[in-house]
């Protein structure tokens, strides 16, 4: 019987993409606890601004004295650094070899739309990160003519408000959150079948229904707050 070896240059390119995949799943991971902190933050909003902004404020104190004021701020925001290179070098990478490696007609017709929505998507979704931390974070600015000033933009819950009173800056964070379900969706089915965590048909089914439900719940409650405030619900 013939037998088949992979040349070493085979091997380290399979090894490679392994590496690339388990660095994407990683980071997506890390990803996907963050938003489940943000958007238990987030619903803050529902109680009023009090509660809101005494979350807000305490995340700057968390673990005082043993941090300095806003240390584990910056703490997370080093890690979100971090894991968005490797997620985006990751992601460029391996789509750069999908797109030169040959493919049946079948094969390329059944994973196009997916990989569609994840490499544009994330890309949409790369450019409302920038805009959000711009916006919320290091600008601070309001785009509510209504709504200006240092009480509006030194408040985050004044802020958030007036933000979202703005039609245009709803349907922007609607269409991030589209993309965000699509991407969570796809990607944590994605994980987990990287981790090996698929390798059953009940098991892939599950693997599924997981994504599907993370991403219903993470987009829900992402929606809630600014969805409240657009209908006057908040104010």
């Amino acid at each position: 019987m013939p037998t088949t070896t992979l040349s070493p240059r085979t091997t380290t390119a399979r090894s490679t993409t392994i590496a690339l995949k388990l660095l994407m799943a990683v980071s997506g991971l890390v990803f996907v606890g963050y938003l489940l902190l943000h958007m238990y933050g987030n619903l803050k909003a529902l109680s009023g601004e009090e509660s809101f902004n005494g979350y807000a404020e305490h995340l700057r104190t968390f673990g005082e004295p043993m941090l300095p004021y806003g240390g584990l701020l910056w703490i997370v925001r080093a890690l979100l650094i971090l894991s968005i290179i490797g997620h985006v070098y990751a992601a460029f990478a391996l789509w750069s070899r999908a797109g030169s490696a040959r493919r049946t007609k079948y094969a390329a017709m059944k994973t196009a739309s997916t990989t569609t929505w994840m490499r544009w998507g994330g890309v949409f979704l790369l450019l409302f990160i920038v805009w959000h931390l711009l916006h919320f974070t290091i600008l601070k600015v309001s785009p509510n003519a209504d709504r200006q000033g240092i009480d509006v933009t030194a408040n985050p819950y004044q802020l958030v408000v007036a933000s979202f009173q703005v039609w245009w800056m709803t349907a922007i964070y609607v269409l991030a959150m589209v993309a965000l379900f699509q991407h969570l969706r796809h990607g944590v089915f994605s994980a987990q079948q990287t981790l090996g965590w698929t390798s059953t048909p009940k098991a892939r089914a599950r693997a599924h229904l997981a994504g599907l439900a993370l991403a219903a719940l993470i987009v829900v409650g992402f929606l809630i707050p600014p969805l409240s405030i657009a209908f006057g619900l908040i104010d």
